[in-house]
Order: structure tokens, then C-alpha cells, then sequence
């Protein structure tokens, strides 16, 4: 905490002055006061003596907080607060605000019902606030004598229309100040062609931070660098903002990172211009009116890149490139999570990370591959940190530690609630020896069945669903996701199953071991439809070799189950499902060495096809059901399989 007492105001509020009028250009028409204040190069008062603060005091009723009093004692009053605050209150003009500006009731409109004291308190502020703004620009300040700490230090809230936001607070007046410095100098620095360049000490000092956090950051020293950028930020030097936003976008952080002043610089748009369309396209709904208010000054073929890049990020076909070692280790990392080995793709990107080739200068990470559809899952702040940590860059430094993978190598994790608590039922098929690629030719009809190109699992069962035009309650074509589970061994996993109907189930798992092995799992010892169940089924060369079935609390079995797997070490009165799916999943993990990637799953992009269904045709007598979609209406219809008549509906 500062100790706003010992702070010594009159060297600050000089330094201010000083630099205050060395900004105004020569000839310009001013007030008779700030010309004053120009020539004086003090834009303050005479100090209140202690008899003129007791008397406000006495006026006000109240002792004022100390760091005011001391601002009170070098400057009886302040002009050119900042930028919108044209003069501030001394011992004379202080007065409580008593809800003058009618704020108070329209902070109240936009309160709701079960707001709590500390917002109805902040609404308050309007009423028992301390009024120190005299001239402004509709803005407010006021002290409040409610929000006091343990020195006795008032909170500074201010407020402006025009900048559509909550009232922002500031400990004490102590702080208010200096960052109605900063806000002076941040104005500044944005001067416009006949203005005087804004140099004094100040700047030159932050400047030279700005230039000493750049091979700093490159040497690993993010934290230190990040510090000196967002300081100098504050103050509006050049370079701080875009700067400091590439360490701000590698630790997960999106919000109003637009790397400005780098952005529209051909050296680093082709690196920086991708993440910032991709967050762009997360949460633009479509209208790019936006997109271009961040590309000020970009020339027309920048910004025609950026719609270009855009279409690319929109359609998931955007793919990051890099020169040298790096872009061949991304070009392997991108091959790992196409396939779902994430940890893998992470390791292989983040090694290569010290051959990494900055665009130029100011370059501080490779940040376009978080735009890539493949390598963008790959973040997490965790390895956000590791990298920003690696020396790269031709600096030198000492080399992080590993973070930790995000898979737990086996299947066990499939127990564990998801959020939303939405994954009751799953299933999957393991193949061994087999590429992810092959799967379709195993478990599909036909043998045009192809891949459809990566992308999360909740967008591929959105388009499979919107191109389906017949629904039926026979057939179970599954959409699966597909890549590599573990060494040796491919897997085809489906998240969202239909409900499992064991009188009608055909496990496919003896079709996918032709000439090899495979392992089918569906569970649904979680599900909300129906009760519990849990299938488990194992082929090798085209025949299955043991099976069981746990459903409606019996355990119907095939085949010589190997005693790890036995059904009945896992299912007595199940008292608790959740358990005895971890069990088995565990068991299974072992008994094949098996596992499914846990981040590509859920938070990945994978290929995926429709398998064949995976129940059998109706029989004889057994009736069904038929939807179909005519010209955008649905058409029920049922049937019935009668002698030998093929599956109909009618």
C-alpha cells in the first residue's frame, strides 16, 4: 500500500506543469489563465495554508483524507486534470455533490431486483459523494467518505457519459492523480502534424523501457518485459501497446489485444494480423463492420488480407506458416493434433520454439499458428507462459521447465463428469494397426466413405444434421470422430450416441478386425434415458472373440472374457455407476494399452464420418418408424417388415 503521507506532491506536480507547457504549441489562442499558467509553468495555486483546510473542513463537516490535505498544502486547486477535467476543487469549491447531477436515480434503473447492499451503495455515490470537479467535460469526480481504508484514505470515483462505462475507482486522491497524469500523457503522445513532439524526461525514460522489455522478452523474461510495456502503455508511448499485447495473447488474453502500432506493419501483419480476425470472427456474428476500426492506416492490400485471412479462419482452412526449423516443426505439430495427439503437437512446437525467426524488431513470440484450426486448441495460459519463458529469437536464457500434458494417457477419464455434466453416454471403437484413415473402410458402407476435414464435434453433428433429410428409428449411423489412441492402435469416438437398444445392438467391432484387432465400448451407466448399461465387445481377424452386455441389471456374456475384464468384478449392486465405469474403463486401459486424447475430444478439431449403423434391420413383425424432410416440413412415416420385403416405409 502506498503511504499517500510521505509522498512529496511539489516535484510531481512541477514535472507535470513543466511538461504541460513545453506541449502547447507557440501561437495558439489561450485563456488568460492557462497562458498564465503556461508562462508560470504551474498549473496550480498558491498552498492552503492548515486555517483554510480546517475551515473547509469546518464547512464540510468532515476532516478530509490525507492524501488531499496534502495536495491541498503545495496546490490549492489544480487545472488540466488529466484531459477532460479542466479544473479541480481546492478549499474553496469542494462541495458535497447531493445528487446535483441526477445520476443516482438513473444508476438506480439499471439496477435489478436482487441487487446486493455493495451496488445499491455504489449508487449512492451520487448522493453523499464529495464534488471536487469545478470545469469539465461531463465528467464527474467525487470522493467518497464511505469507501475509506485503514489510513483513512476517501476512494476517487469518476464518471463521463460518453465513455459508456461503470464509474471507475481509484484508491485515494494520490491515485486519481497520477493517473490523470498519465491520462495528460497519453493524450499527448498521439500529436498531430504541427504540434511540438512531445519529448521531456518522462517519455524518454518509458521509451527506454519499451526498448530494454523487447530482448528481454525474447530472452524469456516476459514478466519483467510485460511490466515495463504496460507502464509505458499507460502513458501512450509508442510501440508499449502492440508490444505488450503479444504477451497478453500467448497468456490467453483476447480482450482489447489488438496490437496497435504492429498490426498494420507489413513486417508483422502476415504473424499478428490472424489472431486478431480469428477473435474477430469468435464474436463478430457476422458483421465485419469492426474489423477495420483496428486496422487504421493499413494500406488497401493489408486490408484486403484481412478479409482474405478472415474467409480462411471462417472456413477452417487457414493454416500458419513459418520459415526454417520452426515452420517444418509446426508442419509435423499440425500432422500430431490432426490426429489428436495434442501433448505430442505442444512438445514439437514449443521445442522448436528457440529457432524461432522474428519478422523484425519488434516481434516478440510466433503468434499466428493460435489462429490455425488445428494448433489454436493447442494453447492453454499454462503453456501460454512456457513459451513466452523459452529464450528464442537468437537470445539467450534459461529454459523453462515442461508444463504439463493435458491427457491423462487412458480412457478412465470418460468417468468424469464434463461440464455441464452433458457427457452421459458415449462409445468408441479402438482399432490396432490400423491408421486413423483407414476407419472408414471398416466400419463404413462402401467404399467412398472419406473423412470430412476437422473441426469440433459439436459443429460436424450440427452439419451432419442439417444435411440429413430421413430419420429413422432402425438405423444408427454413428458419427465418430477419428485419430491415433496411443501407440499402435486408431480409435473412432462418438460423444453423443443414440439410445442404446440391446435387443437390435450389432457391435461392429468383429467388421473393423479384419486382419488385426479391435475393442468396442459403449457406456451408459450415466445416461438419462433408460437404465444403466455398459457394453463391452473384442474381435480379432473378422470374429468376435468375447463379449458382455451389462443393461437392466444383468450381465449377458459371450466368449472366454479374460479375468481382468470379467463384468462381475464391476457389477454387484451398483450402487455407484460412476465407479465401476471408472473401474472397467481403467481395466480396459491396461488390458490393450490403449487410451483416447482428452483434449482433442473436447476441446479439439478431429476428422469425423458416419459409420454404418450400428443395429441391425427390423424383423419380421417388427414395426418402425420414418421421418422425412419434404421441401422443409417433416413427412412421418412408419412400416413393417413383413415375409421377405426389405426394410419400407409408407
Amino acid at each position: 500500500m502506498t503511504d499517500t503521507t510521505a509522498f512529496d506532491w511539489r516535484p510531481f506536480l512541477l514535472r507535470w506543469s513543466g511538461e504541460w507547457a513545453d506541449s502547447l504549441p507557440d501561437g495558439e489562442a489561450r485563456g488568460e489563465d492557462d497562458e498564465a499558467a503556461r508562462r508560470a509553468r504551474w498549473l496550480g495555486f498558491p498552498p492552503a495554508s492548515e486555517e483554510r483546510i480546517a475551515a473547509m473542513e469546518e464547512r464540510l463537516g468532515r476532516r478530509m483524507p490525507p492524501s488531499y490535505r496534502e495536495f491541498l498544502k503545495v496546490s490549492d486547486g489544480w487545472r488540466h486534470a488529466g484531459g477532460f477535467v479542466w479544473l479541480l476543487a481546492g478549499t474553496e469549491d469542494a462541495r458535497w455533490h447531493n445528487d446535483e447531477s441526477g445520476l443516482a436515480e438513473m444508476f438506480e434503473e439499471y439496477l435489478d431486483e436482487d441487487a446486493g447492499p455493495e451496488e445499491r451503495l455504489e449508487v449512492d455515490i451520487w448522493r453523499r459523494g464529495l464534488q471536487l470537479d469545478v470545469e469539465s467535460d461531463i465528467t464527474h469526480v467525487l470522493l467518497d467518505p464511505q469507501d475509506v481504508d485503514e489510513d483513512g484514505e476517501w476512494a476517487v470515483y469518476t464518471w463521463a457519459s460518453w465513455r459508456a462505462a461503470p464509474p471507475e475507482r481509484h484508491a485515494n486522491f494520490l491515485d486519481f492523480m497520477r493517473e490523470m497524469y498519465r491520462e495528460f500523457h497519453s493524450l499527448r503522445s498521439d500529436r498531430s502534424d504541427g504540434e511540438p513532439v512531445f519529448v521531456n524526461d518522462t517519455t524518454r525514460k518509458l521509451d527506454t523501457q519499451v526498448e530494454e522489455a523487447r530482448p528481454e522478452a525474447l530472452r524469456g523474461g516476459w514478466e519483467r518485459a510485460e511490466k515495463a510495456l504496460d507502464e509505458a502503455k499507460e502513458y501512450g508511448r509508442p510501440r508499449a501497446a502492440g508490444l505488450g499485447d503479444q504477451i497478453r495473447r500467448l497468456l490467453g488474453q483476447t480482450y482489447m489485444v489488438y496490437f496497435e502500432d504492429l498490426v498494420t506493419d507489413p513486417r508483422y501483419a502476415p504473424d499478428l494480423l490472424p489472431p486478431l480476425v480469428a477473435e474477430h470472427a469468435a464474436h463478430s456474428y457476422r458483421d465485419d463492420s469492426t474489423l477495420t476500426f483496428h486496422l487504421r492506416g493499413a494500406d488497401d492490400d493489408l486490408v484486403s488480407l484481412a478479409y482474405a485471412t478472415l474467409d480462411q479462419v471462417r472456413s477452417g482452412t487457414y493454416r500458419y506458416a513459418a520459415a526454417g526449423p520452426f515452420g517444418e516443426a509446426v508442419e509435423r505439430a499440425r500432422e500430431l493434433a490432426r490426429w489428436g495427439d495434442t501433448d505430442g503437437a505442444w512438445r514439437t512446437l514449443k521445442n522448436a520454439v528457440p529457432l524461432w525467426e522474428p519478422l523484425g524488431p519488434d516481434h516478440l513470440a510466433p503468434l499466428g499458428w493460435v489462429a490455425d484450426p488445428l494448433l489454436g486448441p493447442l494453447l492453454t495460459p499454462e503453456r501460454g507462459r512456457e513459451l513466452l519463458s523459452t529464450p528464442r529469437g537468437g537470445q539467450a536464457g534459461e529454459a523453462p521447465g515442461p508444463a504439463s500434458g493435458l491427457d491423462p494417457g487412458d480412457l478412465a477419464w470418460l468417468a468424469e463428469p464434463d461440464p455441464g455434466d452433458n457427457r452421459t453416454s458415449y462409445r468408441f471403437v479402438l482399432v490396432e494397426g490400423v491408421e486413423p484413415e483407414e476407419l472408414p473402410g471398416r466400419l463404413a458402407d462402401g467404399d467412398g466413405t472419406v473423412l470430412n476435414q476437422p473441426v469440433p464435434f459439436w459443429e460436424a453433428r450440427r452439419g451432419s444434421l442439417h444435411d440429413q433429410r430421413e430419420f429413422s428409428s432402425y438405423d444408427d449411423r454413428a458419427l465418430m470422430a477419428v485419430g491415433r489412441a496411443g501407440t499402435g492402435w486408431s480409435f473412432a469416438f462418438d460423444g453423443d450416441p443414440a439410445p442404446f437398444h440391446r435387443q437390435r445392438f450389432v457391435s461392429p467391432a468383429a467388421a473393423a478386425s479384419a486382419g488385426t484387432r479391435a475393442v468396442v465400448v459403449w457406456s451408459g451407466l450415466r445416461t438419462w434415458h433408460g437404465e444403466p448399461f455398459f457394453h463391452l465387445s473384442v474381435a480379432r481377424d473378422g470374429a468376435e472373440q468375447y463379449a458382455f452386455t451389462y443393461a437392466d441389471g444383468e450381465i449377458q456374456k459371450s466368449g472366454e472374457i479374460p479375468r481382468a475384464l470379467d463384468p462381475s468384478l464391476f457389477f454387484g449392486d451398483l450402487e455407484d455407476g460412476a465407479e465401476a465405469e471408472r473401474s472397467l474403463l481403467e481395466a480396459v486401459t491396461v488390458e490393450f494399452g490403449a487410451h483416447l486424447p482428452r483434449h482433442a475430444i473436447v476441446n479439439g478439431r478431429l476428422h469425423t464420418f458416419a459409420t454404418r449403423s450400428w443395429t441391425r434391420p427390423p424383423r419380421n413383425g417388427e414395426t418402425y418408424a420414418v421421418i422425412r424432410l419434404h421441401r422443409g416440413a417433416p413427412r412421418p412415416a412408419s412400416g413393417e417388415r413383413t415375409g421377405d420385403d426389405g426394410p419400407g416405409s409408407r
